[in-house]
C-alpha cells in the first residue's frame, strides 16, 4: 500500500498548486508594459490579464476595464482562459478523488487495493491539471516573447512577463510534482505478494503402517 507520508506530501503540494492556479487565473498582471527604449513614458504602467486590463498611474491611481466582448478577444486569451479554467476544474475533481484514496482517510479502508487505485487516479488527474496550466501559461508567454522581439512591434506597445505568469508556472509545477507523489506506490514486495496456494495434499490419512 502506498506510503501515507508521501501521499500527504503530494496532496499538500498539489493543493497549493490548485490555489496558485486560481490566483494566477484571476490576476491581471499576465503581461506588463515594457520600459525598454529611449523615449518611453513611464507615467503609467499597463497590465493585461485574462479578464481585464489595468493602467496604473504614477500617482497611485489604478483604472481597470473588463473586456466587453468574448468574441472580440484574441484567440490566445480565449485559449488560455479555457486551459486555466480546465486546470482548476480538474484540480478540484482530483482533490475529491485523492481524499477518498489517501491512507490517512477512512474511506474504503476495507478495500486497500481499490483505495490505492483511487489515489492513483487522483494523482493522474492532478498531473493532467498541472499540464493544462503549464501549457496555458507557456503558450501565453511564448506569444508575449514573440511580440516583444518582433521588429514591427512599436516600442511603446511591447510587453514583458507579468507576475501572474510566474505564479502560474509555479502552480503548474506544484500540481505535477504533487500528482506524481500521489501516483507513487511504495508497496514492498512482502505486502504485494500473496501467500502461495498449494493444491490439497493427497496423502492418505488415518492408515497405520506396520
Amino acid at each position: 500500500m502506498a506510503n501515507a507520508g508521501v501521499q500527504l506530501l503530494g496532496f499538500t503540494l498539489a493543493f497549493f498548486g490548485f490555489i496558485g492556479t486560481i490566483a494566477s487565473t484571476v490576476m491581471v498582471e499576465w503581461k506588463a508594459s515594457s520600459y525598454t527604449g529611449d523615449n518611453i513614458i513611464t507615467a503609467q504602467a499597463l497590465y493585461e490579464g485574462l479578464w481585464k486590463s489595468c493602467a496604473s498611474q504614477s500617482t497611485g491611481q489604478i483604472q481597470c476595464k473588463i473586456y466587453d466582448s468574448l468574441l472580440q478577444l484574441p484567440g490566445i486569451v480565449q485559449g488560455t482562459r479555457g486551459l486555466m479554467l480546465g486546470s482548476i476544474l480538474l484540480s478540484f475533481i482530483s482533490m475529491i478523488v485523492a481524499v477518498v484514496g489517501m491512507k490517512c482517510t477512512t474511506c474504503m479502508s476495507e478495500q486497500p487495493a481499490q483505495k490505492d487505485k483511487v489515489a492513483l487516479a487522483g494523482g493522474v488527474i492532478f498531473m493532467i491539471a498541472g499540464l493544462l496550466a503549464l501549457v496555458g501559461t507557456s503558450w501565453y508567454g511564448h506569444r508575449i516573447a514573440q511580440d516583444f522581439y518582433n521588429p514591427h512591434t512599436p516600442t511603446n506597445s511591447r510587453f514583458e512577463f507579468g507576475s501572474a505568469m510566474y505564479v502560474g508556472w509555479g502552480a503548474a509545477c506544484l500540481c505535477l510534482i504533487g500528482g506524481g507523489f500521489l501516483c507513487c506506490n511504495c508497496s514492498g514486495n512482502s505486502s504485494s505478494r500473496k501467500a502461495p496456494r498449494y493444491p490439497p495434499s493427497n496423502t492418505a490419512t488415518g492408515k497405520d503402517y506396520v
